[in-house]
């Protein structure tokens, strides 16, 4: 089954739907015939055959969907390439010896600034390093002798020097205008209507939270948890239905880890803080948002693989937190608490895949109109009310394309509530609580 089957969550035929993705790209969904090439691809290695363990490698990172991954045998050199976000990263291996290589951006004139930023960033670097070429191109290299290049080590200088190039390519072109962009020829522009409705997405939840706790202060004053859960909740949105590049993308994660470092600022501060940081967002010219729209295929995930006892676990922990702002008259707080569990997941980890699709699901249901101005025709909502028939009907065909690899995956739709979004949202999420994800019928 394709990428886009496993992300529309209906039946409705797909070349009805958008094409489109959501969420941020893991590399933790491989199929058995992956694990399969790894494995050989470490036995080749200690039996010294470097080159075919490094083909059984690039067949384990190879993702149909993302045709990310290519390589090719010229004149006794394995040449190969591999693409991560807007870069594409290359390299070769001869007899001895293999060098892999990304152009993050050419330099126009000689400036300080971004020498300065480059050299203070080789220092965090493990595995690789930014140098110069003879082009005047800042490029990310990473070089080894074969017999030192495990595919461990390979795969965690790949992953370090492609999602770091990746990273930083956008954030100096927007810093220093002596820079200009190389290599994106991988990059896919999306049409502008989507960039449209992207954008007064972003800048429409940014004014309707900072709205909301200006003319709240009971909220702001007395119950800055709430607060919190409003505004990561917002940041955790926007990343996983935007997919953002360059300077919001680090904005967003900037915000994450604003919040959640350790300090002794209290949650009131850390708010402040917060709310500046959406504060810049807004101050962003709409053309500044569109060149950083577009589609891009990727090799490597930033986020963490995880079982389901984590995603229940927190579940758990934070769910009930919903109830008390709901019974007081604060609904916006409550719907928040399970977006900002669905998000921070979605941000942080990669949950196991049915999971995955019903976090999906739910951001389909709950903001259905920006859905809905995207161009799906889910039927989710009708007439401002959650449809009921078309929900049970999305959540058992996720149950069905996951069956043979979760037999035991049978979710009790019997306890969703669809008074409103908020009894829903609850319900959802216990519904996911409740999933049994055994490799076995029980």
């Amino acid at each position: 089954m394709g990428f886009f089957d496993r992300i529309f969550n209906t039946d409705i035929p797909l070349e009805d739907q958008p094409v489109m993705k959501f969420g941020r790209y893991s590399d933790a969904y491989k199929s058995e015939e992956q694990y399969a090439h790894w494995d050989k691809s470490l036995q080749l290695f200690d039996q010294k055959t470097y080159t075919e363990a490094y083909e059984h490698f690039f067949q384990y990172l190879y993702n149909e969907d993302e045709e990310n991954v290519s390589w090719e045998h010229k004149e006794g050199v394995l040449e190969f390439d591999i693409l991560q976000g807007s870069k594409v990263i290359r390299g070769s291996v001869d007899e001895k010896f293999i060098r892999v290589e990304t152009k993050v951006a050419q330099i126009k004139a000689p400036g300080v600034g971004f020498m300065r930023r480059l050299v203070e960033k080789n220092y965090d670097l493990k595995y690789s390093r930014f140098a110069l070429d003879k082009e005047n191109h800042i490029v990310l290299v990473f070089t080894s002798f074969l017999i030192d290049c495990s595919p461990y080590k390979l795969y965690y200088a790949l992953k370090e020097l492609s999602t770091q190039a990746d990273k930083i390519d956008d954030l100096l072109l927007d810093e220093f205008d002596v820079l200009k962009a190389v290599d994106s020829d991988c990059i896919t522009e999306i049409d502008a209507s989507q960039k449209e409705v992207k954008y007064q997405f972003i800048v429409t939840e940014i004014r309707k939270v900072l709205t909301y706790l200006e003319q709240n202060n009971i909220i702001v004053n007395e119950y800055p948890g709430g607060v919190a859960y409003l505004l990561l909740n917002l940041c955790y949105k926007m990343d996983c239905l935007t997919r953002p590049e360059g300077f919001m993308m680090e904005s967003l994660e900037r915000i994450h880890r604003i919040y959640f470092a350790k300090s002794t600022k209290k949650t009131v501060e850390r708010n402040m803080t917060l709310v500046k940081e959406f504060r810049k967002l807004l101050e962003r010219s709409k053309e500044d948002y569109f060149k950083e729209m577009y589609d891009v295929s990727a090799t490597f995930g930033i986020t963490t693989s995880v079982e389901q006892s984590k995603v229940t676990s927190f579940i758990a922990g934070e769910i009930h937190n919903m109830d008390w702002y709901k019974e007081n008259g604060h609904p916006e707080v409550s719907l928040a608490v399970p977006g900002y569990i669905i998000g921070y997941c979605m941000f942080n980890y990669a949950v196991p895949k049915p999971i995955r699709d019903y976090f999906i699901l739910y951001y389909q249901i709950i903001e259905y109109d920006y859905f809905a101005d995207l161009g799906f025709t889910t039927g989710y909502v009708q007439e401002n009310e959650l449809d009921a028939k078309s929900i049970k009907k999305a959540i058992g065909i996720i149950s069905k394309r996951h069956r043979k690899e979760f037999p035991s995956l049978d979710p009790n739709t019997r306890n969703l509530e669809y008074r409103d979004r908020q009894s829903f949202a609850k319900s959802f999420l216990l519904m996911i609580h409740q999933l049994n994800l055994n490799s076995s019928v029980s």
